[in-house]
């Protein structure tokens, strides 16, 4: 009986242990991918990951974020991978060193959105800064990401360059949430926000706004996405990294990305290959 029992005992040990070692290299299997809200909320990467995921045998751990946190999560190497939105941001992260093999993706463009009483009279307009102008001069409400995401940046560029200090002004409201969340507030408010465009396609019978000012080249909102460094931190999953950005870069990730058709309407464009 008591070599029976042992033997049992040894045989659960050797299980569990069993168990351990295949949970262990199943989460190490795992990518981590720190990327936009705008492209978690759009839809887009539940629609075309599950592909990648079947095809490579991985899991992709999605943190969606602005892309400042997105960069600096992967700088401090908690993350494999970023797919972020500010081209300036993305090339002095490579050039610190932080990541590589940094690959153009994709892109869309910005809109600015509003409620359908336009106070401020942008509808029909062509010029995002003619239109900030307007928003300030005429004090209608703003809501804005206050998140440090592409978004946000792109949103401060426009003032800046304006002259226009925002800081403290009684009409603009600074939210630091996601896009989906900002558009779900400035239609609360009847207010003017910037928005992804793909991001708007999802929520936009939600909120009850529209689009007012679009066409801008100033509103052009390219996607990259790159490796973290493995030089920097060795024990990142480089490999799924790059099969990510390889995937992505291929004729069936980027048939993945054209074939995103939400109500018949392509919100994203793949970058031409060079």
């Amino acid at each position: 009986m008591a070599r029976v029992f042992f033997g049992c005992c040894r045989l659960a040990t050797a299980m569990v242990l069993l168990l351990g070692f295949f949970s262990t290299n199943l989460a190490a299997r795992d990518l981590r991918l720190a990327t936009t809200t705008s492209t978690d909320n759009s839809g887009l990467l539940r629609a075309i990951l599950p592909q990648f995921e079947l095809q490579q045998g991985v899991r992709v751990q999605v943190i969606s974020v602005g892309t400042g946190k997105a960069l600096k999560l992967a700088e401090n190497g908690d993350v494999d991978v970023v797919l972020v939105h500010d081209r300036q941001a993305e090339e002095a992260f490579v050039a610190a060193g932080h990541g590589v093999n940094r690959r153009d993706v994709m892109y869309n463009d910005f809109v600015v959105v509003g409620p359908g009483s336009d106070p401020a009279a942008l509808r029909g307009g062509r010029e995002v800064l003619d239109a900030f102008r307007q928003i300030a001069a005429r004090q209608a409400r703003f809501v804005s990401r206050g998140d440090d995401s592409g978004t946000e940046r792109m949103e401060r560029s426009y003032w800046q360059q304006l002259g226009i200090v925002t800081r403290g002004a009684p009409w603009y409201v600074s939210a630091g949430l996601g896009m989906g969340e900002v558009l779900t507030m400035a239609g609360e408010m009847q207010a003017y926000t910037l928005t992804d465009r793909a991001t708007f396609a999802s929520y936009k019978t939600r909120t009850g706004l529209a689009i007012l000012v679009q066409g801008d080249p100033r509103m052009f909102n390219p996607y990259g996405i790159i490796a973290v460094n493995p030089k920097k931190y060795p024990e990142i999953n480089f490999a799924g990294a790059m099969a990510l950005i390889e995937w992505l870069s291929s004729p069936a990730g980027r048939s993945a990305i054209r074939s995103f058709r939400p109500n018949g309407e392509q919100l994203f464009f793949v970058t031409p290959a060079r």
